[in-house]
């Protein structure tokens, strides 16, 4: 009988476990994401009223977005923040950053969903070994042996931040079905999403 309870609390355990260390884990650092824009804006707050207003901080960054959003819109406006953000790129260490940055967020972007077309599997870094990856291009290379069409690959290796830009011939890499939100849920799940089976088909 305690056999039979031991293993029917530790199922129930581990499966309590696994639901909620997800969720404890998200809404802490969505948490610290909320508290850390709250607290980049509260000293001026805090001077201004003579303490801290939780929340404050976070709103007056979603207006500051969306305010920003708003000028980007409008075609006078764009050509303000082009104007700016030339000037910045020409700060020393800013240049070098600011691009890296912008074209990773701008991947992900739901304006530029396009930047990546499809997941699929290529040989890399070596024979053999096929590594998930996301097209970004198509290029035609005009080689000794004539033109042949190749695809740029991204290939993650720091979960999405970092990663190889491969160019492989069209024909050696494989279509997996999985659409970019899979693939994405796939290199940050750390290969546990990987369906059972690839190509995945579809209904």
């Amino acid at each position: 009988m305690s056999g039979s309870f031991r293993k029917w609390a530790k199922v129930r355990f581990i499966t309590g476990f696994f639901v909620t260390v997800p969720v404890i884990a998200t809404s802490w650092l969505l948490y610290v994401f909320w508290d850390a824009i709250d607290e980049f804006f509260s000293p001026g707050y805090a001077r201004m009223f003579g303490r801290r207003i939780p929340g404050l901080g976070f709103l007056t960054a979603v207006v500051v977005i969306f305010g920003v959003g708003t000028v980007a819109t409008n075609v006078v406006g764009r050509r303000i923040l082009i104007r700016v953000e030339r000037l910045l790129t020409r700060v020393p260490i800013f240049r070098s950053i600011y691009p890296t940055i912008k074209e990773l967020l701008e991947s992900f972007s739901p304006e530029k969903r396009s930047s990546f077309k499809e997941v699929v599997l290529a040989e890399h870094p070596r024979k053999g070994e096929f590594v998930f990856g996301f097209v970004t291009s198509e290029v035609l290379v005009d080689g000794p042996q004539g033109e042949r069409q190749m695809v740029t690959v991204f290939v993650p290796t720091n979960n999405l931040y970092l990663g190889d830009v491969i160019l492989v011939p069209r024909d050696e890499v494989l279509t997996t079905g999985l659409t970019i939100e899979e693939g994405i849920r796939i290199i940050l799940s750390a290969g546990t999403g990987t369906p059972e089976r690839l190509p995945r088909q579809r209904p």
